[in-house]
């Protein structure tokens, strides 16, 4: 059987992952000293809370290595297959890690993939891998299939501050817009797994209205659309985004993601966007 391991750069909350037979792995959350692992130790609100009072912007770090082996150790000794799917290795270093750790087990079916993208969209592609394998389709099909959404991915997302994606190292070639985006509000998109600007408007509300239109244009309609909102601190208008644009997409929901600490810290409270698949490459 194909068992799906991933981590919570994922945004899936850990009951709905354990209900899917996905293993999820921590991101570490660091604040000066202290270290917290943000599945059993931390969570979006207590991190948004000692966001709000700490002296210092946190750091993040992937599951380190040690974490996978385990895992790894238990699937393979059980004859499973191994799909390990992980977020953009331009904005975390966990596809490096469980590559490292692939490295005890030399023969082991064991699938590393680099899905390029983060959040919610990288959730929706590991709760498809889980669906797939729980229907007994095979690891070489599901890889193929996941490489074709990833070739298919859309992420647009509008931050409040651009301060946590530059501090965080994690700005991409949206560094361009420092200095002058004070009176903007930037909408960015993860093109190849980084972060880069797309355009600018002069409001939040344009901003969102620009995100409604660039759903519409390019996700396509129907039940079979895949569509989904992320946010922080933002929830009532993610879920009026939600509402509005699963009625004009036609399907029955478009789910909400919480961004996690380690995406937090990165991109600051309120951002908001939208994740859709796109009908071609």
């Amino acid at each position: 059987m194909v068992k799906i391991v991933a981590d919570t750069l994922s945004s899936i909350p850990l009951d709905v992952a354990k209900a899917h037979g996905i293993t999820m792995l921590p991101q570490i959350i660091i604040f000066g000293e202290e270290t917290y692992r943000d599945d059993t130790e931390m969570n979006t609100q207590t991190f948004l809370e000692k966001l709000r009072t700490s002296p210092v912007l946190p750091k993040t770090a992937a599951p380190p290595p040690a974490l996978y082996t385990p895992i790894f150790e238990q699937m393979i000794e059980e004859g499973h297959t191994v799909i390990c799917l992980c977020p953009s290795t331009d904005l975390s270093g966990t596809f490096r890690s469980a590559s490292v750790a692939l490295e005890d087990f030399p023969g082991a079916d064991i699938r590393v993939v680099d899905t390029r993208c983060i959040a919610g969209l990288f959730g929706e592609m590991v709760l498809l891998a889980a669906q797939w394998a729980h229907d007994g389709v095979d690891a070489d099909t599901i890889i193929a299939r996941i490489h074709d959404l990833i070739a298919r991915q859309r992420t647009y997302f509008v931050v409040d501050t651009l301060e946590y994606l530059h501090k965080g190292g994690r700005i991409g070639g949206a560094k361009a817009l420092l200095g002058g985006v004070l009176q903007v509000k930037p909408i960015l998109t993860l093109q190849n797994g980084r972060v880069e600007p797309f355009e600018q408007q002069r409001t939040t509300r344009r901003a969102l209205s620009r995100l409604r239109e660039l759903v519409l244009e390019e996700c396509p309609h129907g039940a079979d659309a895949h569509l989904c909102i992320l946010q922080v601190d933002a929830e009532e208008e993610a879920q009026a985004l939600a509402t509005d644009l699963a009625a004009a997409i036609g399907v029955p929901e478009a789910p909400i993601y919480e961004l996690p600490p380690a995406v937090v810290v990165h991109a600051g409270p309120g951002t908001l966007g939208v994740g859709f698949l796109a009908a071609t490459a």
